[in-house]
């Protein structure tokens, strides 16, 4: 098993990681209050954490919801994030160009599950030197992701993430086959489970995405189980009126004791 270094949080190597923070930097404050909150719940449950938010969200599905602060305002966000709390940060991008701008700010690149196989996309990300997370597609077998991988390590690539995030099943739904973490993870590369992309209903609003945040706890602690080196987990103080993937969001005051007993399962497992 790779062990990928994110700034002082190692995955791969038995500690459980844990990646979360809100789906878009709505702004420097709120960042702020859940990196805060987040560090302090990792800290006392012994888990690696590494703060999460995305400076554009280029695939919403309406062209008038919010995307982001932009790329320039995001990483100013994230700096502030990483600077006053000394955390490492991961955010996602959807151009080539991106790559090189965002790794000069974040500790690990995230390539959104809908890009996973957009060959320069991966190759900049790997170019760039920071290890690289890989959504996998929701429309791709686990099995089809040792092209994906075999694309970053032959760009020499520092380190590799693969992350599930649920399958598309129908229309406006998703379902996690928990094979899937198994089959990545005997490529050799951490694997990450995506807790709360996983309960998204794609479109199933209309404008937006739906989501069914209550059977977050259910999934994340069915991964444990089945053997996980990290959780994403996107979490914000009051979800209802988050400006993105709301829906599907973690409650900041629920995630503790979600997480105190993934921990367990994971330590058992």
């Amino acid at each position: 098993m790779q062990i990928v270094t994110v700034k002082d949080v190692e995955i791969g190597a038995g500690r459980l990681a844990v990646l979360a923070g809100p789906c878009v930097a709505e702004s420097r404050e709120l960042c702020l209050e859940i990196a805060g909150r987040m560090k302090e719940i990792c800290r006392k449950l012994d888990l690696g954490y590494i703060f999460k938010a995305s400076f554009d969200k280029a695939n919403r599905s309406s062209i008038t919801s919010y995307r982001g602060p932009g790329l320039e305002k995001g990483l100013e966000i994230l700096e502030a994030v990483k600077r006053e709390f000394d955390l490492p940060a991961v955010t996602d991008i959807h151009e080539s160009w991106q790559a090189k701008e965002a790794a000069k700010t974040v500790d690990l690149l995230q390539i959104p599950a809908f890009l996973c196989r957009q060959t320069d996309l991966l190759i900049a990300a790997a170019e760039t030197g920071r290890p690289v997370c890989v959504k996998k597609g929701q429309f791709l077998a686990p099995e089809d992701m040792a092209g994906v991988l075999k694309k970053l390590r032959q760009s020499n690539c520092s380190g590799v993430l693969l992350a599930e995030r649920g399958t598309s099943f129908g229309y406006h739904n998703l379902t996690v086959d928990f094979r899937g973490l198994q089959t990545m993870r005997e490529f050799g590369v951490p694997v990450v489970f995506d807790a709360t992309h996983s309960v998204q209903l794609p479109g199933g609003l209309g404008t937006v995405s739906g989501g069914q945040r209550q059977f977050i706890p259910a999934l994340s602690r069915a991964a444990a189980a089945v053997g996980i080196d990290a959780i994403f987990m996107e979490v914000h103080p009051d979800p209802d009126k988050a400006l993105s993937d709301g829906a599907n969001s973690l409650r900041l005051d629920d995630v503790e004791p979600i997480l105190a007993k993934v921990k367990q399962i994971h330590d058992l497992a």
